[in-house]
């Protein structure tokens, strides 16, 4: 039996018009009546996560900033993996000549939340976000000195695919493997990719598995759904796992099953299929399968 159902956030609870589909409302309200516990899984921040799922049923956990912060909706924080102070000056020093792209993240509530430099927010692809986010945001006159307070939880990029490779290039060569994860979401037909420098271990897999153990609930009773290459190890822990139609090539070719894309409430039909009782199913169309099937 499933008790817990880890969502990704973009490309699959929400549509293209970044919504949530009212059959996937309805889904998860499905769910959440038979004390099935949500839980969104995202590289957003947690301000920003929060104004897209208002609408989901309690109770609702958000893991944000791709596995560095656990948060319950209205709640305190559960866990926070912060990024060593030092090793965030190491990556901003190997990706300084990127700095236009660059900005951190703290786990703080109110302005100052993210903190930039010399980004511009005028790229479409960052216009919006920041038109929801700007009463959070501070702008430094160096990125290095929003490290003299406390560490971040998270060192960001974004920008054009082909510079964000370059970026990852940069950061594989500074000596600080040991200290950081790196998670990449990539959206090759908006050209567009970000690339997020976490603390070692604060990725969205182990940070399902760690909340997963607080909250009692065994391997075996996890149910994921994504679409991205950041939402890989969460997939590949979750005992039941579903792929966006949507989904990156990369994460299609892990064989497992695939429901409808995120344009056609893809959430909803894997929820009826894999979580939902009989009583709480509808009549709406089933997911179409690719691969091994649910593990």
């Amino acid at each position: 039996m499933i008790r817990l159902v880890a969502l990704d956030l973009d490309g699959t609870l929400l549509d293209g018009r970044g919504h949530v589909p009212p059959e996937n409302l309805e889904a998860l309200a499905a769910a959440a009546r038979e004390g099935v516990h949500l839980v969104v899984v995202t590289g957003r921040s947690y301000p920003f996560a929060l104004q897209a799922v208002e609408a989901l049923p309690d109770p609702l956990t958000l893991i944000a900033y791709n596995g560095a912060v656990a948060r319950v909706r209205g709640g305190g924080t559960l866990a926070v993996r912060h990024l060593d102070s030092g090793t965030a000056r190491q990556v901003l020093e190997a990706t300084r000549p990127w700095r236009e792209s660059t900005l951190m993240q703290f786990d703080r509530d109110g302005e100052g939340q993210t903190v930039f430099d010399r980004m511009s927010w005028k790229p479409p692809n960052r216009r919006g976000y920041y038109e929801r986010i700007r009463h959070l945001v501070r702008a430094v006159d160096d990125l290095e000195m929003a490290l003299d307070d406390e560490p971040p939880v998270q060192v960001a990029f974004n920008g054009g695919t082909r510079v964000m490779t370059d970026v990852v290039a940069a950061i594989g060569a500074v000596d600080v493997q040991h200290a950081i994860a790196v998670s990449v979401t990539s959206y090759p037909a908006r050209d567009f990719t970000l690339v997020d420098v976490n603390a070692a271990g604060a990725t969205k897999g182990p940070a399902l598995a760690e909340l997963a153990r607080h909250l009692g609930v065994a391997r075996d009773e996890v149910f994921a759904i994504g679409d991205n290459h950041n939402d890989v190890d969460m997939l590949r822990w979750a005992g039941t796992a579903v792929v966006m139609g949507n989904a990156e090539p990369d994460v299609l070719a892990l064989g497992l099953p695939v429901t409808a894309p995120n344009t056609e409430a893809g959430v909803a039909q894997a929820l009826r299929r894999y979580v939902l009782r009989a009583g709480n199913r509808d009549q709406g169309p089933g997911t179409r399968e690719q691969g091994t099937g649910s593990r």
